[in-house]
């Protein structure tokens, strides 16, 4: 174990890549988000096949917590945003809901960051999409560009049953909510 960065611990563990089976090196390194929580961050990239892993994970657990962010104007973008491997993430005017799931991995961004994922997402829609879905999917785009420019506000919620996942901001709403899941 060797001192990281920012003072957090990092490991590298060797093993097989997930998809070749090639030797790669998985780092596993810890980092303290001010005011939050810890946080252990797991990559991998294999050189052979071009392999990618990153997740994030929270090492502490807490009360389920809803934060909500109003997003109106292009400063708004740069606002942190950490998901947990756990939490829901809901843009209500885009119709946007992303639940977790058993593949879900957490991770720490940005408001942009997060349009930049829904765009992605987007984009392999396209690729194979009906003349409705491809309507609807190029409409979103243009949304999120509106989003982008600060011309189309949208509130961004985070819902998490671990309490885990946070958007950094002085605007930003903290709640609790009761979970349906019985966490």
């Amino acid at each position: 174990m060797e001192e990281g960065a920012a003072g957090g611990q990092r490991t590298v563990v060797n093993g097989p890549c997930a998809t070749c089976g090639e030797e790669v090196e998985y780092i596993y390194q810890t980092e303290t988000i001010p005011y939050f929580s810890d946080i252990l961050i797991v990559s991998a990239s294999c050189p052979a096949c071009g392999y990618r892993y990153t997740n994030t994970q929270m090492l502490h657990e807490g009360d389920p917590m809803r934060h909500t962010l109003r997003v109106e104007s292009v400063d708004d973008l740069s606002v942190r945003v950490v998901r947990s491997m756990s939490a829901t993430l809901r843009i209500p005017e885009l119709g946007v809901e992303i639940d977790p799931g058993p593949s879900c991995e957490g991770f720490v961004t940005n408001v942009e960051g997060v349009l930049d994922r829904v765009l992605s997402v987007i984009e392999g829609v396209l690729l194979w999409a009906e003349d409705d879905e491809r309507t609807r999917a190029e409409i979103l785009k243009g949304e999120i560009a509106g989003v982008k420019a600060g011309e189309f506000p949208i509130t961004l919620i985070i819902e998490d049953p671990t309490g885990n996942s946070l958007i950094v901001s002085d605007r930003a709403t903290r709640e609790p909510f009761a979970c349906d899941d019985g966490v």
